[in-house]
């Protein structure tokens, strides 16, 4: 069993070399530090396969999992103590030899157009996203709108906002790198359920770093983690991730959730009061009924 980090004092952060993972991951260095004076903490810069392969749609290349298995694997083998990632990046199930010690606070969860508002844009107008999920919602708000595909890194996003249309981005995204002057409409939570964990970065160590696990106890948000634990729980009853059109997301013991089906044009939206008994249940068992509406 592991006692303490690699090297008294000293942790190292597994992130991807974006500026946006970067400047997540710096920012639990920062709340660590301040939590634990005298600690050092240094980033470790991994490239996932997402990355790499930015001339194919995320969901043909393995959905979610392609930004998080090279850096939870540089802790396995050692060369990090922690792996930070956007928790809406993480597949529903946990990495074996892993432990989610720490949901950080979550920033603003909505998703946002950047270059037109949705009333602003003309019919017929053009949308560029990389998500399934946002497709299948905006189609439902505006069935007349055109869609493209988007990847690449937040700058190159923000530069491939089509003439006279919008690109979709998370607020949290722009939040964190300083640039919500961009945003033209922040879309409405019912109309736009965010993906599972949009927001929050969430924070992983070995499963038996117990020394590790108590310093991130200190970022670990208690309403943040209650909240994305359920709507995990949503995410693995259906049993899938990026791929499908899905999204669910829970405050105050409220979850919105949405799935669809674009191939046949059916979708549906709920929101629902969690039980407090039993929430991680209660969302599953929403999963399923939102599952058998769509059919």
């Amino acid at each position: 069993m592991k006692t303490a980090p690699a090297g008294e004092h000293r942790l190292r952060i597994a992130t991807r070399s974006s500026a946006q993972a970067r400047t997540q991951a710096q920012s639990v260095a920062d709340a660590l530090v301040a939590a634990h004076p005298g600690l050092l903490v240094e980033l470790v810069f991994v490239d996932t396969t997402g990355d790499q392969r930015q001339d194919v749609p995320l969901h043909s290349i393995g959905g979610q999992g392609v930004f998080v298995k090279e850096v939870q694997r540089a802790v396995l083998d050692g060369r990090a103590d922690l792996a930070a990632h956007s928790a809406k990046d993480l597949p529903s199930a946990a990495a074996e030899g892993l432990q989610l010690a720490a949901f950080c606070a979550r920033r603003t969860p909505n998703d946002a157009l950047v270059g037109a508002r949705l009333d602003a844009l003309a019919p017929g107008a053009t949308v560029a996203t990389g998500s399934v999920r946002r497709r299948a919602q905006l189609t439902s708000l505006r069935p007349d709108l055109r869609f493209v595909e988007l990847r690449g890194n937040i700058q190159t996003r923000l530069s491939k906002v089509p003439a006279g249309g919008a690109i979709v981005m998370a607020v949290a995204a722009l939040e964190i790198l300083g640039m919500t002057e961009m945003i033209a409409e922040q879309l409405d939570l019912d109309a736009c359920t965010p993906a599972v964990g949009q927001g929050c970065v969430a924070v992983e160590c070995d499963s038996d770093d117990t020394a590790t696990a108590a310093l991130l106890t200190a970022v670990d948000d208690i309403a943040t983690r209650a909240a994305v634990e359920a709507e995990r729980a949503f995410l693995a009853t259906l049993g899938s991730g990026c791929s499908l059109p899905v999204g669910a997301y829970v405050a105050d013991g409220v979850i919105r959730s949405f799935l669809a089906d674009p191939p046949r044009d059916r979708w549906a939206r709920r929101i629902d009061v969690l039980d407090a008994g039993d929430p991680l249940g209660h969302a599953g068992r929403i999963a399923i009924e939102l599952r058998d509406q769509v059919g």
